[in-house]
């Protein structure tokens, strides 16, 4: 990928609000979330409700949280929207205007919910993260991400965007037990910094390179030695010697031992994953 053009965007967009976010550990502190919650709908706001379910009995699917821990398959079963809509129109959130969004609506009912939501007629929008891309809603000042930690780093970052997108002040709460050291790890690294850039490398480093030679995308990396994180600059400098060696040696007849490493780490299926498209 060395011949590919990059392009760095530091900046946020104008008019942006800041996002401050919480990591809520326990009954008190996510009770503190809700408690913030009616404040902001108080002053005319809205809030965001992030369940990684739609229902106690729904099996995985394009509503599910994208990464899980794989050691930790003992949890119990993750928040669902339909219970915590119950739940909070009960109890904590009893008294506002709270709508459901999920996946499994039909086009029209979502297109509904959202329709009205964006028009400030709905106070909470309970949902899976079917509004993690494509919701611009400048209003909204609060999220609450419910087992947090069954998110992978990119997705909460990505959920946590469609709150301070107006001019005021916003807050993301991370309700999440911290069910093993690697979602510890996730939820700090989101609470210290809104970098994406920055969390792209935590995310690197919690889930390993992948394989360069092969498909897999996280795990260890088949290099022996090196890491494209770690040594980002020697693997310019090896890019620039290589080309220097290609340009003048097109078939590497003067570098058979150099030959012979390259036909060893390229094999036919490596070849074929590497030039496809």
């Amino acid at each position: 990928y060395g011949d590919l053009d990059v392009s760095v965007i530091k900046e946020l967009p104008p008019r942006r609000g800041s996002v401050t976010t919480v990591w809520a550990q326990g009954p008190i502190a996510e009770a503190s979330a809700w408690a913030h919650v009616l404040e902001e709908v108080e002053q005319g706001r809205q809030a965001y409700v992030v369940c990684p379910r739609i229902s106690s009995t729904d099996k995985p699917g394009p509503d599910s949280p994208t990464w899980l821990d794989p050691e930790a398959e003992d949890l119990p079963p993750a928040a669902a929207v339909e219970e915590v809509f119950a739940r909070l129109t009960a109890g904590p959130l009893a008294g506002l205007k709270v709508e459901m969004l999920h996946g499994q609506l039909p086009a029209e009912e979502k297109d509904a919910v959202m329709g009205r939501y964006a028009a400030g007629q709905t106070d909470v929008l309970v949902a899976t993260t079917v509004i993690e891309v494509g919701v611009d809603v400048p209003n909204a000042t609060v999220m609450v991400v419910l087992d947090a930690d069954r998110f992978g780093i990119a997705q909460l970052h990505q959920l946590r965007g469609r709150v301070g997108r107006g001019s005021h002040r916003s807050t993301c709460y991370l309700v999440a037990a911290g069910s093993t050291e690697e979602a510890e790890a996730r939820l700090e690294a989101l609470v210290r910094t809104t970098d994406g850039f920055e969390l792209a490398e935590v995310d690197l480093d919690l889930r390993g390179e992948g394989t360069l030679m092969g498909e897999r995308q996280k795990g260890r990396s088949d290099l022996k030695l090196a890491s494209l994180r770690r040594d980002r600059e020697w693997v310019a400098k090896a890019r620039d010697v290589a080309i220097a060696l290609v340009d003048g040696d097109p078939d590497l007849s003067a570098h058979p031992l150099l030959a012979d490493e390259v036909a060893l780490f390229l094999g036919e299926d490596e070849q074929d994953f590497l030039l496809k498209g």
